[in-house]
C-alpha cells in the first residue's frame, strides 16, 4: 500500500494541473476544441488518461480551468490603483484581446455563465465600479451590462470561429457583407445602406472599446 501511494504522489507531482492547463491551451490554440481529448491530451503529455484525471474531473472542467487561466492573465494585467474607468476599460479590453488571441475562449465564456472565469470578469467590474462610487443598488445592474456586453463579444466570436476558417481573411470577408449590404434597398434597409462603408473599415477593438465608453457614459448619470 506505501508502494502504491508513493508512486501516486511522485505521478502527480511529475503531472501538475499546471501542466495539464498549458498543454490543453495549446491544443485549443493550434487545432481547435474538438481536437482536445483526454486521449490527445495524454499523448502529448506522455501519460495516461488516470493521471489527468488525477486533476480534473472531466472535459468541461478542463475547459473551465483553462479558460480562468486566460482570463486571468488578462486581468493581471489590469494596473492597481488605476482610476476605475481606466480600470474597466482595461478590463474589458484585456477580456477582448483575451477571446482574439484564443478563439476558443470566446465559446467558453459564452456557455456557463457562472463559471470561474466569468466571476472573475464579474467582480473585477463590480469592484470598480464601487471604487467609482456608482450607488450600490445599482451596482448590480451596471456591472451586468457590462459583462454582458463583454459576453455578448464572446458569443459572436465563438459563432464566428465556427462559421469562418482561420485562414479567412478578415477585410475582404467585411468587404463583401459591406457590397452585400450597399445592394439592399435603401428604402427597406435605409441605415444599413448609408453604414456599409464604416462595416468594412471599421476596427473590433476600437469599435468594442466605444461600446464600453457608451455604458460607461450611462452608469455616469446614475
Amino acid at each position: 500500500m506505501a508502494n502504491r501511494t508513493q508512486r501516486t504522489e511522485r505521478r502527480s507531482d511529475a503531472l501538475s494541473k499546471q501542466r495539464i492547463v498549458e498543454t490543453a491551451m495549446e491544443i485549443l490554440d493550434t487545432e481547435g476544441e474538438s481536437a482536445l481529448t483526454f486521449r490527445a491530451l495524454a499523448a502529448r503529455l506522455a501519460t495516461g488518461a488516470g493521471a489527468i484525471y488525477w486533476h480534473v474531473d472531466n472535459k468541461n472542467d478542463l475547459l473551465a480551468t483553462v479558460a480562468e487561466e486566460v482570463i486571468a492573465r488578462a486581468l493581471a494585467g489590469v494596473v492597481g490603483g488605476a482610476e476605475p474607468r481606466a480600470a474597466i476599460r482595461a478590463i474589458a479590453l484585456g477580456v477582448f484581446d483575451a477571446i482574439d488571441a484564443h478563439p476558443w475562449v470566446g465559446a467558453q465564456l459564452s456557455g456557463e455563465p457562472w463559471q470561474p472565469a466569468v466571476l472573475r470578469i464579474f467582480d473585477g467590474i463590480g469592484g470598480q465600479l464601487q471604487a467609482l462610487g456608482v450607488p450600490e443598488p445599482a451596482q448590480f445592474d451596471a456591472a451586468s451590462a457590462l459583462v454582458n456586453y463583454i459576453l455578448g463579444l464572446a458569443g459572436q466570436y465563438a459563432a464566428g470561429a465556427r462559421l469562418l476558417g482561420r485562414e479567412t481573411d478578415r477585410s475582404a470577408f467585411l468587404a463583401g457583407v459591406a457590397e452585400q449590404w450597399t445592394r439592399l434597398g435603401p428604402a427597406k434597409y435605409p441605415f444599413l445602406h448609408r453604414v456599409a462603408a464604416q462595416l468594412a473599415e471599421h476596427d473590433d477593438r476600437e469599435q468594442f472599446r466605444a461600446g464600453i465608453d457608451l455604458i460607461l457614459a450611462g452608469i455616469g448619470t446614475l
